[in-house]
This record gives C-alpha cells, structure tokens and sequence, in this order.
C-alpha cells in the first residue's frame, strides 16, 4: 500500500512540475517573435511562479523515495530512477541557463543589450525542462504499468 501512494504522489508532483514548464514550452514560439517591450510586459505573467520549487522539490523527493522502497522490495525500481534523474535534470537546466539570465535580466525586468541571446538562451532552457518533465511523468506512468505481484 504503501508503494502505491507513493506512486500516485510522484506522480502528482511530477504532472504539476510539468504545469508551468508546459505553459512556457506552449508559448515559445509566440514569445520569441516579440519585441523587447512586448517581450518585458509577457514576461510578467511569471511573476510568482518561483512558488512551483516546492513542487519540484516534492517531485524530486516523492520520486527518489519510491525508487528506494522499490528497490528494497525487489521491484523493478529503473524507470522511478530514470524520471528522478529526469526531474534532476530540469533542476541542472535551472541553474545552468534560466537562472543566469533571470540574474542577467533582474528576472526580466530590464533588457541589457544581449537581450535576445539571453531570451533564447531562457526559452529554450523552459523547453528542455519541459521535454525532461514531461519524459518524467512519461516514466512514471509506465513504470505503474509495469507493476508485478510483488511491488502492487
């Protein structure tokens, strides 16, 4: 039972992580064709949304917990691996690319003269997140359809 709980909190955690890297994915490519006001006045719809690290974080945990209890069950614990490792992933994207142009850009509130290299370089680090969210919520999923007797 409880491996089964586990499941399904990974699983929430992990389809409300892909929540906003969605929104952003979805909306790069209308994004990209703004102008640097335009583009400044789009990005104040994020205002706020630092709040959903809990939900990685949640994520993160949930899912590292279940690998282990399937681990030490005895269960197939490789695809619960994978998407930990997938959400680890976003968090390396995160600090690496979209976090030093939110510093470069004082999270967008001005526009310094690379402006549009540091918007690429932001819009694309949002859609290799989502790619990696969403291949985590992927694994999950399937990882639940492969359940044996042992691990349900």
């Amino acid at each position: 039972m409880a491996i089964y709980g586990l499941r399904v909190v990974s699983f929430i955690f992990a389809a409300l992580a892909f929540v906003p890297a969605g929104a952003h994915f979805f909306s790069m490519y209308s994004k990209l064709k703004l102008d640097g006001t335009s583009y400044l006045a789009a990005q104040r719809a994020y205002d706020g949304w630092s709040l959903f690290g809990i939900v990685v974080l949640g994520a993160l945990l949930s899912s590292a917990a279940l690998a282990v209890v399937l681990y030490r069950s005895g269960g197939a614990f490789g695809l619960v691996a994978l998407a930990f490792i997938a959400i680890g992933a976003t968090q390396f994207v995160f600090w690496n690319f979209t976090f030093p142009v939110n510093r470069a850009t004082r999270n967008w509130s001005m526009l310094p003269d690379n402006w549009e290299m540091l918007r690429r370089q932001w819009e694309y680090s949002h859609a290799a997140a989502a790619c990696l969210n969403a291949l985590a919520l992927l694994l999950l999923f399937l990882s639940a359809l492969r359940l044996d007797a042992r691990t349900a």
